[in-house]
C-alpha cells in the first residue's frame, strides 16, 4: 500500500482526457488492452513517471510494438506500488472512456450510413452524367471503406470492454478470496481487521449501540492433535466454524483469527445480547460430538472458552481487541468451557 502523496491526483476531466491520448498508443501495441496495459501508457501520457517514459520511448526505438511480457515487465518495474483502490478507480475509468469511444464510432458508423446512402441515390439521379457519376462511384467506395473500418473498431471496442469486464470480475473474485480461510470458509484475519476498522470508524461517528467482540478458543487443541491427528483436528475447527457461522445473522462476521482461535464482531448488539450468544454457542459445542472418520467412534467432548468486550468510544482496534483477549484469558484461567467479559 502506498502512503504519502497519492499517486494519481487529476481531476475527472485530465484524467479523461489522457486516456483519450493513451488509448490510440495502446493499440499500436501487440499487448492486450487491459489495465495494465493502460496504466503505463496513462503515465507514459501523463508525464508523472519520467523514468517510465524514457524506457518506453527506449524500446519504441527499436520498431517493434510492445509485447505482453514488456508491458508486465515495466508495470512491475515503475509501477508496481499501485493500491487497489487507485487500481479500481483507473480500471473504472479506462471501461467509462472506451464505452464513450464506442457510442461515437457506433454514431460514426451511423452517419456514413446515412451518408453512404445519400451518394447512391445521387449517383442514381445523376447517371447521365458519366464524370459526375465517376466521381460519385469513388466516393461510394470510399465510404464503403470507411463504414468497413468503423464496424471494425466497433467489433474490438466491444470485445476489449467484454475482457475488461472479465478482468475486473477476475480481480473482484481474488479479492474475495485473499479474505477468506481456505480451511473453514470463514473470514480470515485480514478480513476481519477491514471490517473492524469499518465498524469502528462507523461507532465513532455515530450514537448507535457499540459494538461488541467475541474471541473464541477451543480448549486443549492440541491435546485433539496428539491424539486424534491433525486431519481430525482441521474438522474439529471446521466443525466450530461452523457454528459460529449459523450462529450469526445481519451485520455479525465470524472469522478465523489464527490456529484454533476465532473471533465473532457484532456491530449492532448489546452486551446482553452478546452475552447470550456467546452462551447459546458455547453450550451448543459442548453438546456436539464430532464423528471421527475411522470406524466413525466419537469423540469424548469438544469445548470453547469465550471472552466478550464492548467497545469504549476513541480506543483504537487493538485496544478493543486485546480486551476481548484478556477476558478470554480469563475464561483459560477460570476452568475454560465458560464465558467472560471484560471490564
Amino acid at each position: 500500500m502506498m502512503s504519502g502523496k497519492k499517486r494519481y491526483e487529476e481531476s475527472f476531466q485530465k484524467s479523461a482526457e489522457y486516456l483519450r491520448q493513451a488509448l490510440p498508443l495502446m493499440s499500436k501495441q501487440s499487448a492486450g488492452l487491459h489495465p495494465v496495459s493502460y496504466a503505463i501508457w496513462y503515465e507514459y501520457v501523463s508525464g508523472a513517471n519520467p523514468a517510465l517514459r524514457a524506457a518506453i520511448e527506449e524500446e519504441l526505438k527499436k520498431g517493434a510494438p510492445l509485447d505482453e511480457s514488456l508491458t508486465d515487465t515495466l508495470y512491475r518495474r515503475f509501477i508496481a506500488e499501485i493500491d487497489e483502490e487507485q487500481a479500481a478507480r483507473i480500471s473504472d475509468g479506462f471501461k467509462r472512456v472506451l464505452s464513450d469511444i464506442t457510442r461515437s464510432a457506433s454514431q460514426a458508423g451511423e452517419q456514413a450510413g446515412k451518408f453512404g446512402n445519400s451518394l447512391e441515390r445521387w449517383s442514381e439521379n445523376l447517371s447521365a452524367n458519366a464524370d459526375v457519376a465517376l466521381g460519385i462511384d469513388e466516393l461510394l467506395g470510399d465510404t464503403r471503406v470507411m463504414q468497413s473500418n468503423v464496424a471494425l473498431l466497433q467489433d474490438q471496442l466491444l470485445a476489449s470492454q467484454r475482457e475488461i469486464e472479465k478482468l475486473k470480475q477476475e480481480v473482484s473474485r481474488a479479492r474475495e478470496d485473499a479474505l477468506v480461510d481456505s480451511l473453514t470458509g470463514l473470514t480470515n484475519r485480514r478480513g476481519f481487521e477491514l471490517k473492524l476498522t469499518s465498524c469502528l470508524n462507523d461507532a465513532n461517528v455515530s450514537n448507535a449501540v457499540a459494538p461488541c467482540m467475541l474471541m473464541v478458543d477451543i480448549d486443549h487443541f492440541k491435546k485433539v492433535n496428539d491424539t486424534y491427528g491433525h486431519i481430525f483436528g482441521d474438522k474439529v475447527i471446521r466443525s466450530v466454524a461452523q457454528v459460529l457461522h449459523q450462529s450469526i445473522k445481519g451485520k455479525d462476521m465470524a472469522a478465523r483469527y489464527g490456529g484454533e482461535e476465532f473471533v465473532i464482531l457484532l456491530p449492532d448488539t448489546p452486551l446482553q445480547g452478546a452475552n447470550s450468544l456467546a452462551e447459546s454457542i458455547r453450550t451448543t459445542i459442548e453438546r456436539g460430538r464430532i464423528k471421527r472418520s475411522d470406524g466413525d467412534k466419537l469423540l469424548a467432548q469438544v469445548t470453547i472458552s469465550l471472552g466478550l468486550a464492548t467497545y469504549t468510544r476513541g480506543e483504537t482496534a487493538s485496544q478493543f481487541i486485546a480486551r476481548a483477549d484478556q477476558a478470554l484469558y480469563a475464561s483459560k484461567e477460570g476452568g475454560r468451557n465458560r464465558v467472560s467479559v471484560a471490564a
